[in-house]
């Protein structure tokens, strides 16, 4: 995949289904927007959900389970600190981003590391069959360490893949792409899509015509589901700066069966999975005793 303002995307993918990602409570006192994972689309393959989150202290989301996909988290604003079961603890910022693998199991927390509000986004990204038992794994970048591009008015960050000619170096075990971009007034932008993939923006600021010029612009918190084609292109045509991510994913064509913070291929799965988390056997065996930091002292 590559950027060129010359006729790259011969087809551009339409905009088939939009929703717009209304406020709602989850985890403790925080309020999310969520798009994927809601009732009118419960899911976009590979993609199992998608927050906009907003939370302030002490709101968060305190100790909870995982097994079956990945959390990816993008910081908007404020910061966030992650604690697990294994030990592993680290806090991301603005800008920065943690890409876990929950795999066979993990119990985390991911509380407010600073004063006001915390704002990103978490997708959860669905795991193969034969990846859903694998051994939990984190890769965390810096914002500093991000791969950046610009021209002609647009701006790209990749968090995964390939855009303008740069690539991310994190791993994704289910191929996806994943790129924040920002466009000044009067910027156009062609970016190719793999054929194959399912995709959708989400629109964080301003205003943007997508996939068609003549088409009515849309503003922040909608998601926009694209249909086949080659790739998207958008226009700017306001006065104010776009922003929005890019998000494609490799469909995985399997059954999903989800129970809350668990996503496996059968119910004998999910039931199996409860056994384990609440014997704390087979991936929760840390589960018995552990307690994020975090948490200490507050009335969970």
């Amino acid at each position: 995949m590559s950027y060129n303002n010359n006729n790259v995307i011969q087809e551009p993918r339409p905009v088939v289904r939009k929703f717009l990602a209304r406020p709602q409570h989850e985890g403790v006192g925080a309020i999310v927007r969520r798009s994927i994972g809601r009732f009118e689309l419960k899911y976009f393959d590979p993609f199992l959900v998608l927050d906009e989150f907003s939370v302030s202290a002490p709101a968060g989301f305190p100790d909870h389970p995982h097994r079956g996909f990945e959390t990816v988290t993008y910081m908007l604003q404020g910061a966030i600190t992650h604690e697990d079961f294994e030990g592993h603890k680290g806090t991301i910022k603005e800008g920065d981003l943690q890409w876990m693998t929950a795999g066979r199991g993990i119990v985390h927390s991911e509380m407010p590391a600073a004063k006001g509000t915390q704002r990103g986004l978490q997708l959860w990204v669905n795991l193969s069959s034969k990846n859903k038992m694998v051994e939990p794994r984190y890769q965390e970048m810096m914002s500093k360490d991000i791969a950046e591009a610009a021209k002609d008015g647009v701006k790209v960050r990749v968090i995964a893949g390939e855009a303008m000619g740069i690539k991310s170096p994190v791993y994704t075990r289910t191929p996806t792409m994943f790129l924040d971009f920002s466009l000044k007034p009067g910027a156009h932008l062609q970016q190719p899509v793999p054929a194959s993939w399912n995709a959708f923006v989400y629109t964080l600021e301003g205003e943007g015509i997508f996939c068609n010029s003549r088409s009515s612009p849309i503003t922040a918190h909608n998601l926009l589901l694209l249909g086949s084609g080659d790739g998207l292109e958008v226009w700017n045509k306001s006065s104010k700066p776009l922003r929005f991510i890019l998000v494609g994913g490799k469909p995985l064509g399997e059954p999903v069966v989800q129970f809350g913070p668990f996503v496996m291929n059968t119910q004998e799965e999910i039931d199996q999975t409860i056994e384990d988390y609440e014997n704390c056997n087979n991936g929760f065996e840390n589960a018995k005793h552990w307690r994020s930091e975090s948490i200490n002292g507050l009335n969970y």
